[in-house]
């Protein structure tokens, strides 16, 4: 698995780089393969570590983040949220992943067909704003994310608040 890890405001140890590669491969590998892409972002935020975990394989993105006072304790926690985020998909996601990860990592059975119930379809007509239009559309709608045609662009985005107040937008990427 090839593992890169930033950092914002702080310098990353040598030991966590080695701590965080082994405890990756040793937990993650068995699902991923070799061929897959973890990111490790930090941050210090007060007394405490912020750690955002990605893991890209295939077309597939496993993401988790973690606070605590100790990076590897971070760490250790972001890779229990994305097991259990596999572990809730399983069926969905085994198809995508290595085949023999699950034989090995699950003896318990699990249903094989996961319903999803959508209660409510939704259409809207959307015009062409910026980003900080789109923002205060969203906050004055009250909503945690909105979706809107990008006037730079010309292409849907959607903007939604970030757990640590901060905002984010997802944009297509048609390469």
């Amino acid at each position: 698995m090839k593992t890169t890890i930033t950092a914002k405001k702080m310098q990353v140890p040598q030991n966590f780089t080695e701590y965080a590669e082994k405890k990756l491969d040793t937990k993650l590998n068995k699902f991923f393969g070799d061929e897959a892409d973890a990111k490790i972002v930090l941050a210090e935020i007060k007394t405490q570590i912020a750690l955002e975990l990605t893991v890209k394989y295939n077309s597939m993105i496993f993401r988790a983040q973690s606070t605590a006072a100790d990076k590897n304790v971070a760490l250790d926690t972001a890779i229990d949220k994305i097991i259990r985020q596999i572990r809730k998909n399983k069926t969905k996601v085994e198809k995508k992943l290595k085949d023999t990860a699950f034989k090995e990592a699950f003896a318990e059975p699990v249903d094989e067909q996961v319903d999803y119930d959508v209660i409510k379809h939704k259409k809207f007509k959307m015009r062409p704003m910026d980003i900080d239009e789109a923002i205060l559309q969203m906050n004055l709608l009250s909503h945690e994310f909105f979706m809107f045609t990008n006037a730079d662009t010309g292409l849907i985005n959607v903007v939604y608040k970030r757990d640590d107040g901060n905002y984010a937008v997802l944009e297509p990427d048609n390469d």
